[in-house]
């Protein structure tokens, strides 16, 4: 191990660089990073070629593997339910195109649940030298210094990055949950409002806390006009699953 009495103080000795690149990782609220990769549909310049749309990017650590087998299958089960969300699917693995190519094509012999002959056509990033896994902190040293984490980064329309979801190497994603945060967050740009804890759609939703004594007593007199005041700094309000739908979902997969 590398000792250096700089090392809580700025060290410029170059001995921390490797770890720093690898620790690194964008935060909620930042651009997602740019990049151009080559993927199993074709070379895709992120995020440019997705303007406009919402984008699911999610790591795995390697092809071939039974965790990340299941996970390829649910994510394609989803597939349309996410393109009515004007949501697009990236995978990205530390491996060839090759590799990719030959695991998809043996995931379609394979039943899982009710989901059998499958075919992944959403694209799979090769990432074979780490730029992008580190670029987006998918790589946790303690964990796996060559394989990627099981990393889920959901971006908004504007290119920003709106949630961050990791998991260990060992434990499959819950894609009921990744669903369920990316409708709360377009509620949310969609109706100006929060989402409570254990949120559903077609559950009550928070509105914006008042900022000044005026709002605050404004807030209260509406207890009777369709928001349910538990507190001056908690409201609630009706949002029907229809007006979520209505809002959000489209058939053809087009806002």
């Amino acid at each position: 191990m590398h000792n250096c009495i700089h090392e809580h103080m700025g060290c410029t000795c170059g001995e921390h660089d490797n770890e720093n690149k690898v620790s690194q990782m964008p935060l909620i609220g930042n651009a997602a990073p740019e990049f151009v990769a080559n993927t199993t549909n074709g070379v895709i310049n992120f995020p440019m070629d997705y303007a406009g749309k919402w984008v699911i990017l999610f790591s795995h650590p390697a092809d071939f593997t039974p965790v990340c087998t299941t996970e390829f299958m649910v994510f394609q089960s989803m597939l349309e339910d996410f393109k009515k969300l004007n949501t697009e699917i990236i995978g990205l693995s530390i491996g060839t195109l090759t590799g990719h190519l030959a695991w998809i094509n043996a995931i379609r012999n394979i039943k899982y649940r009710d989901i059998e002959n499958v075919d992944i056509v959403f694209p799979i990033i090769d990432d074979m030298n780490m730029n992008i896994a580190k670029q987006y902190g998918m790589l946790h040293p303690n964990a796996s210094d060559t394989r990627a984490v099981r990393a889920v980064f959901i971006i908004d329309p504007k290119g920003i990055i709106r949630a961050i979801l990791y998991y260990p190497l060992t434990t499959g994603r819950n894609f009921d949950e990744i669903k369920r945060i990316l409708i709360a967050l377009q509620v949310t740009d969609a109706f100006g409002v929060s989402t409570p804890a254990d949120w559903h759609m077609g559950d009550d939703v928070v509105m914006p806390a008042p900022s000044t004594t005026a709002e605050m007593y404004n807030r209260i007199s509406k207890s009777d006009a369709g928001y349910d005041v538990r507190s001056w700094f908690l409201t609630l309000r009706k949002l029907t699953a229809e007006m979520i739908n209505k809002k959000l979902y489209h058939k053809d997969g087009k806002k």
